[in-house]
Parts: structure tokens; C-alpha cells; sequence
């Protein structure tokens, strides 16, 4: 008879549960999740969550107690170092279940069992995601340019000697410079130069200008008449007739006379 007897026996003699749930929680321990039945599940949770609360003091007896239970020594050093430090500062609750679909042999119902520190998914301890909102374009701007100005500030004190430095590259540029006094005083040195821009400027006025040119047009109508007539004389057709050796000589002498005669012209008009 089973009075006062509430856990799950599983369909099992007590020697094969205890062993069942042993292998099952050295096995969560190490993995840190496993899949299973949930009604496996439920008999590991209230299995394995003392003997978690056992770790944290860590101390012989304890890990004798824990070791009676367990039977593996990799499970224990596990538990006393990596999960007790984990779970150090969690005051029960160390598991978590999550339901499963059926499985298909037998339909049960099956579930995820996991330690609830090692699943970052549902940590409760991320901070909080603001809502995306559009923001105006100025309210962007200021931020941007108040977010500069906190920047500037807070790296003032690290760039003094970058200040400093620049300052003294100034101070030494305007002490190089030359005073005015200094070019005043090199003005004679470019008296050459001036006097050759005033000759320059004194040809460009004595240039004619266009307007000049196109009154001047009127004048030199003639000029191009006589050039035309002379073109004309040049285009006639000459004698078909070629001359002969005799006429060509008596052409040149007659050229010799009148070169003569305006040579005496010459010397006579002087």
C-alpha cells in the first residue's frame, strides 16, 4: 500500500530509480541541458535542486553527502566549481523546464530540462531595449553636437599638451614672418622693376585702338582701288607671239637708259 508515498515511482524499483536519477543529473550537470519526459523531468528537478544548494558550501561533508547521491567524481568537481559559482548568489530554483511536443512511439510528453543560469535566451538581467522612434531632424543635430562637446570636454584634459604644441608652431611662424618695416625698407630694391612696368604701360597707350583703326578705314580706300587695278594689268592676256632674242635686248637696254636717267635725277635733285 502506498499511503503517504506522493512522488512519482516512474514504474520502477526503488534501486532503479535512484539510479535512473542519478545518471540523469550528472548527465545535467555536465551538459547543462538535456531532453527527457516530463514527468522524468519533474522527478529530477526535485532530485537534483538540493543537492545544487548542497555545492555552495563547499566543504568535505558536503561533498561526501553529494558524492552518496551522484557516484561520479567528474559530476562532483563540476558541480563544487563551476556551477556552485554560478549559482552562488541564486536562492533556489536552479531549473528550469520547457514542454515539449509528444514523442511518437508512445505519445508521451517530453521536455527540455536545463540549469537556468547557462541559457543566456532567458535571462532576466539584460538591460531593457528602448522602442525605436523617428527622431526630428534638429533634435538629431543637437544631439550630435551635444554629444561632440561631452567628447571635446572629456579629452580637453588629454590633448593640453597637443595645445601646446600647436601654440608654440604658431608663435614661431609669426616671428619668422617679416615685419612691414623690413619691406618698406627693400622697396629700393625694386626700382628696376617699376621703372620697366611704366615703360610697358607707356607702349600699351601709344598702341592704336580699334576705333582708331576703323576711322583710318576711309582713308585707305584708295590704296586698295590701285591694288585692284594693278591685279587687273596682271590678269590681261598677253601677245600670243613670243618675243624674240632681239626684242628682249633692245627691252633691257631701254631699262638701263631709264635707270641711268633716274639716277641723274638723283644726283641733281641733292
Amino acid at each position: 500500500m502506498r499511503h503517504g508515498k506522493k512522488f512519482n515511482h516512474l514504474s520502477r524499483k526503488s534501486a532503479h530509480r535512484k539510479a535512473m536519477l542519478a545518471n540523469m543529473a550528472c548527465s545535467l550537470i555536465e551538459h547543462k541541458r538535456i531532453k527527457t519526459t516530463l514527468a522524468k523531468a519533474k522527478a529530477l528537478r526535485v532530485y537534483v535542486e538540493p543537492l545544487i544548494t548542497k555545492s555552495k558550501d563547499d566543504t568535505t561533508h558536503s561533498r561526501r553527502t553529494v558524492f552518496s547521491y551522484l557516484k561520479q567524481k567528474e559530476a562532483i568537481t563540476e558541480l563544487f566549481g563551476d556551477v556552485a559559482t554560478k549559482v552562488a548568489d541564486r536562492p533556489g530554483g536552479y531549473t528550469r523546464i520547457l514542454k515539449l511536443s509528444n514523442r511518437l512511439g508512445d505519445n508521451a510528453q517530453m521536455a527540455f530540462i536545463e540549469l537556468v543560469d547557462y541559457n543566456e535566451d532567458y535571462t532576466t538581467d539584460k538591460p531593457k531595449r528602448k522602442k525605436a522612434r523617428r527622431a526630428k531632424k534638429k533634435s538629431v543635430k543637437e544631439t550630435a553636437a551635444a554629444v561632440e562637446e561631452a567628447v571635446v570636454v572629456e579629452d580637453a584634459p588629454q590633448n593640453k599638451e597637443v595645445v601646446e604644441e600647436k601654440v608654440d608652431e604658431v608663435v614661431e611662424v609669426v616671428e619668422e614672418t617679416p615685419k612691414a618695416e623690413e619691406v618698406k625698407g627693400d622697396a629700393p630694391q625694386n626700382e628696376e622693376v617699376i621703372e620697366e612696368t611704366k615703360v610697358a604701360e607707356e607702349v600699351v597707350e601709344e598702341t592704336p585702338k580699334a576705333e582708331e583703326v576703323k576711322e583710318d578705314a576711309p582713308q585707305n580706300e584708295e590704296a586698295i582701288e590701285e591694288t585692284k587695278v594693278a591685279e587687273e594689268v596682271v590678269e590681261e592676256p598677253t601677245d600670243s607671239t613670243p618675243e624674240t632674242t632681239e626684242e628682249k635686248a633692245d627691252n633691257s637696254e631701254t631699262t638701263e637708259e631709264e635707270a641711268d636717267n633716274s639716277e641723274n635725277k638723283e644726283e641733281k635733285g641733292e
